[in-house]
């Protein structure tokens, strides 16, 4: 029996250290890169799109919409007149906002700073995560709550999916098969030569 259990330990080893081997420096940075890609990256976009003021120049001076979205209590103190918030803090806090909705995913899924790039991801979440709590003041079904058994609460559920995605590639870095990995590969190769 000992013997039996040998080999099956053995087998179990071989094969799991053979795929490890296999997948080891490439695989899981780009896999977390590519599901957060499918999953985040439109999601992401499509929300900071709705934040762009009028024009060309829109991306320079965020909607009223942006306001209400990042700064709902405010806005209604306001009667959402964005000409009577100060730019600093608060429209720059906006303006930075929305350019980090389309700067940061993009980072992330070319694999580019990635490591700043998913640590800034994971911090706008929790943001997000308290504006809307506290802000939007959802009720707390939507809010849900660790271990409830409900994987319909989309914020404490989803959101913690969401963050550990990204702590993969900000733990393990991006793999190989990124802007990082080839940019750090360039200068390696330079500073050789110099």
């Amino acid at each position: 029996m000992s013997a039996l259990i040998g080999l099956l330990m053995r087998l179990y080893v071989g094969v799991f250290g053979a795929i490890e081997r296999l997948t080891n420096g490439w695989f899981l940075g780009l896999a977390a890169r590519l599901v957060f890609a499918s999953v985040l990256l439109v999601f992401f976009w499509n929300s900071a799109l709705t934040k762009l003021g009028d024009g060309f120049f829109g991306f320079l001076s965020p909607s009223t919409g942006a306001y209400a979205q990042m700064l709902p209590k405010m806005m209604e103190q306001v009667s959402y007149d964005t000409s009577q918030i100060a730019f600093f803090p608060y429209g720059l806090i906006v303006l930075l906002g929305t350019w980090g909705e389309f700067v940061l995913p993009l980072l992330v899924v070319i694999g580019l700073f990635t490591r700043a790039a998913s640590l800034g991801m994971i911090v706008f979440i929790g943001v997000m995560t308290y504006v809307d709590i506290v802000g939007h003041g959802v009720d707390t079904k939507t809010i849900g709550a660790f271990f409830d058994g409900d994987p319909y609460a989309i914020i404490a559920d989803d959101r913690l999916l969401w963050v550990f995605l990204l702590l993969v590639p900000m733990l393990k870095g991006p793999g190989l098969i990124s802007l990082d990995a080839l940019l750090g590969s360039y200068y390696r190769k330079r500073e050789r030569y110099y």
